[in-house]
């Protein structure tokens, strides 16, 4: 029991510190970080000082991954996933594997404990640390997924915000590169991930790239549909010489409307899904509650009345 308890702390308190380490310090999701301003969080002065160095953990984790054999396929999709999420930097994939590994490895040892401890079959010992193994390997790709979609939740959420200051900035005689850059900068306090997207999309366009590509790389970067369905917006509005206003107006009274009916839709949806939590949780203590003083009344005078009878 001992040897259980220290495995599953030393499990809880790897992942926690892994989780820390991958979050803080190897989260690359900082447009600064390709303009030298420190790619694991810290800053280089404009005076040219030296960089922090790397966290530890982030770096045996970084390691770890680069020994681990990854197909050219499997490689692209993660870099694609790594991307949507928000981490950019080179040693992200790297330490995405290393955190698969670390994560296998440990869940590997606290099976081999359990196993070893609960279990009296051999097939269930072995089977106990590969089905460990196999969730440790998948764990990080499923927190992965989860951190994309919150990231995406949040581009779709502020999306309707940057439009009407788009619409405003086109309005008052600003061409569309340079509302991208008044978006990024007045509206990074309340949302941080789509002013770094924008900030992309503007460094794109410095370095050379057309507007179209630009905004192709930013619908394919963050794998959001409504983003995608603005790029296109933008992209035949540029080619067909319409006005930018009107149709990023129009875009944003559609995502409203988008959101209002997503939101009666999932209002209708609660009452389905209150159905099982009804039925298994609140009307049998209802029953009991109700029900039960009854029940008790007509078993404490109809069992002396049956024994009476019976005699």
């Amino acid at each position: 029991m001992i040897l259980l308890i220290s495995a599953a702390a030393f499990i809880l308190l790897t992942l926690a510190i892994s989780s820390y380490g991958y979050r803080v310090y190897a989260r690359p999701g900082r447009v600064f970080s390709r303009l030298d301003q420190g790619p694991l969080g810290g800053s280089v002065s404009a005076e040219g000082g030296a960089r922090p160095t790397p966290n530890p953990l982030a770096e045996l984790l970084r390691q770890i991954g680069e020994k681990v054999p990854v197909s050219p396929e499997s490689a692209v999709v993660a870099r694609r996933y790594l991307v949507a999420a928000g981490f950019r930097s080179e040693s992200a994939l790297p330490i995405l594997y290393g955190c698969k590994v670390l994560a296998g490895v440990a869940l590997v040892l606290a099976g081999l404990s359990m196993g070893s401890l609960l279990m009296k079959s051999p097939n269930l010992r072995m089977l106990v640390p590969l089905a460990a193994g196999f969730a440790g390997w998948s764990l990080p790709g499923v927190v992965l997924d989860r951190l994309m979609a919150r990231r995406q939740e949040r581009l779709r959420h502020a999306l309707p915000d940057a439009l009407d200051l788009m619409v405003v900035c086109v309005e008052g005689g600003i061409g569309l590169d340079q509302a991208f850059v008044t978006v990024s900068r007045d509206l990074r306090v309340t949302h941080k991930d789509i002013c770094d997207e924008f900030t992309l999309v503007n460094l794109e366009m410095r370095a050379g790239k057309r507007r179209s590509d630009a905004l192709h790389n930013l619908a394919e970067r963050t794998g959001e549909p409504e983003l995608k369905k603005l790029v296109a917006v933008l992209v035949q509005a540029d080619r067909f010489g319409t006005s930018v206003a009107e149709s990023l107006r129009t875009h944003a009274d559609f995502m409203r409307v988008r959101r209002r009916q997503d939101a009666e839709e999932r209002a209708a949806k609660v009452s389905v899904k209150l159905v099982f939590p009804i039925f298994f949780c609140i009307l049998p203590a209802m029953m009991i509650v109700t029900g039960g003083p009854g029940v008790l009344q007509v078993l404490k005078f109809l069992v002396p009345m049956l024994k009476n009878v019976n005699k």
